[in-house]
């Protein structure tokens, strides 16, 4: 053992190897951290009372240039742009499907919309409504607050999201993309490899016109490049469909519903013959079918406020397909996807799934969505599991005598300004709240949606709505109002054929919006929706150019393009 001559010696050396270790432990955690948590979290987790919910933390979505570019084209939205009295009114909103871990959830709470003027001052006591107790307004910053009663804690939205990304903009982040692909390279090589650069160049070189009967030329981007990449989907794709993973939240599809679109798919998906094979070395991708919304109900701890375990259980999930099969670490997920419809699915997804390929129905640019990687996923609400095009179909374009219709719940800040400008305002525009529950209510709302020329199409939670495929499904032209949402199939279908796109800022110049679209051109729009309509149609046995091989061709397509050879 080494002596020292002096004491002051002995104890400078002690604690330098006190630092070392101390730095030493602290990288391993963050390194650790790094892998389990969300982006930005590690170093917070440091911190003592980090899993306290009064700690809450915006998740940035990666740090992949991608996203830079992704930022540099969202746009300011001003506050401005809404009155400031409908900007109250917002403060009711419930973004439970949009929280950090560890911050809780109730739906009781009714705060005062004077809170709106005390962000960044001192908490300030509210009572809560129904039972009388108290609770405070904690202010985090201009955008969210923390309401802390006696028995619970909340976050709410308390304004729109500040940075926009147009239609426009995601147009040129699709050709980017498309131009300079970022996917991982393959770590080998595989026959597969060149099958796809093959059908690449097939796509690529398509004539530039065709004469097809079955698809409708303006509704798609390149209906040329769309037809050669679908007759070589059917042709070529070959997909491996995981036996792993146990009932419910593996290989039970929900067929109807509000999550129906993950369901069928896996339905279609397992069943079909064509497509699958037994081999998964003859397979150009790989098909993960567990249900996002089983995932919820089987493994969420109602009241918890909490989502990692179901994270983490994704996570072992796709740590057992490494550790079992080569064909995840050869491209590190990239020819990998999944299909999940609950809102929750980007988070549940993050990390260990993020080089894979993705069709969600929440696919919000601002929360991790990559356009042309992922697909946007249609959202259906599926009356019928056994005829899902039961009352399909609506009235001529000469027999709508409705302008635009709305009815739903006030899910988000958005539908709140909707109603506060325009329901019960002007009989031109039939913009309701909840509708009251039972059958004749139903068949009220269907007949509205197929009497309508313009069905309003706004965000909820989400930036996703069923409302978009219900207005098709209706044949009414539906009017999309959601910022950051990427059109479903953005990649191939031109949405300006069938579709009108309302910033939310524009809300109060809707009618004016409408109004201004001659009858010659809504004739056009509603030709492309009833065009478009097969596209977006569930068939119990797949169809050819139906929602499943759609869903199906868009994952094939942005494989395609996203894939980089060694």
């Amino acid at each position: 053992m080494k002596k020292y001559k002096h004491p002051i010696q002995f104890q400078i050396v002690h604690q330098r190897r006190w630092v070392l270790m101390v730095g030493l432990v602290a990288t391993i955690h963050l390194f650790c951290q790094t892998l389990m948590l969300p982006y930005g979290t590690a170093v917070l987790s440091l911190l003592p009372g980090h899993n306290n919910p009064s700690y809450f933390t915006e998740m940035s979505n990666s740090d992949t240039s991608e996203d830079e570019f992704q930022q540099e084209s969202l746009q300011l939205v001003k506050s401005r742009d809404f009155d400031h009295v409908f900007i109250e009114e917002m403060i009711s909103v419930d973004l439970s499907n949009n929280l950090g871990d560890g911050v809780s959830i109730n739906s009781n709470i009714s705060i005062d919309p004077k809170i709106l003027m005390v962000v960044g001052e001192p908490p300030v006591v509210v009572n809560k409504s129904g039972n009388g107790s108290q609770g405070q307004v904690l202010p985090i910053n201009e955008k969210y607050a923390l309401f802390q009663t006696d028995d619970v804690k909340r976050m709410r939205c308390l304004m729109p999201p500040k940075s926009v990304m147009y239609i426009d903009q995601m147009e040129r982040l699709l050709a980017r993309n498309r131009r300079a692909s970022r996917a991982m390279r393959p770590r080998w090589s595989s026959p597969r490899d060149q099958e796809i650069l093959a059908a690449k160049m097939q796509i690529t070189k398509a004539p530039s016109r065709i004469t097809d009967q079955e698809l409708y030329a303006p509704v798609f981007r390149n209906v040329t490049m769309f037809k050669r990449s679908y007759e070589l989907m059917e042709r070529t794709l070959k997909v491996y469909v995981y036996k792993e993973g146990e009932r419910p939240i593996f290989h039970q599809p929900i067929l109807k519903g509000l999550y129906a679109s993950e369901g069928w798919f896996m339905k279609l998906m397992e069943g079909n013959k064509r497509f699958v094979v037994k081999d998964p070395r003859k397979a150009h991708l790989f098909y993960m079918p567990f249900s996002a919304r089983m995932l919820e109900h089987k493994l969420y701890v109602r009241n918890s406020h909490n989502r990692t375990n179901l994270r983490q259980f994704l996570k072992v999930y796709a740590e057992k397909l490494a550790s079992k099969y080569p064909f995840w670490n050869r491209t590190g997920g990239a020819d990998h996807f999944l299909v999940a419809c609950h809102d929750w699915a980007p988070y549940e997804t993050r990390h260990h799934m993020e080089h894979c390929m993705k069709a969600l129905c929440n696919a919000d640019v601002t929360t991790g969505f990559k356009i042309g990687r992922d697909i946007s996923l249609p959202e259906c609400y599926v009356r019928s599991a056994r005829n899902p095009l039961r009352d399909l179909g609506g009235k001529p374009a000469s027999e709508r005598n409705i302008l635009a219709f709305y009815a739903g719940n006030i899910h988000g800040y958005l539908r709140k300004i909707l109603l506060e400008y325009w329901n019960n305002k002007d009989p031109d525009m039939k913009i309701f709240g909840p509708m009251p529950p039972g059958v004749a209510s139903k068949m009220n709302y269907i007949e509205h949606m197929k009497s309508s020329k313009f069905c309003i199409c706004p965000k909820g939670y989400e930036v996703n709505s069923p409302r978009v495929v219900e207005a098709i499904f209706y044949e009414c032209v539906p009017v999309i109002i959601s910022d950051n949402f990427v059109p479903p199939f953005f990649e191939v279908l031109n949405w300006d054929a069938f579709s009108v796109v309302v910033a939310e800022k524009d809300i109060p110049e809707l009618k004016n919006i409408l109004t201004g679209i001659s009858d010659s051109k809504y004739r056009e729009l509603q030709h492309g929706v009833k065009k478009v309509q097969r596209h977006f149609l569930w068939n119990v046995k797949g169809v050819k150019y139906d929602l499943f091989h759609m869903i199906l061709h868009s994952i094939w397509y942005n494989r395609i393009f996203q894939f980089k050879p060694r």
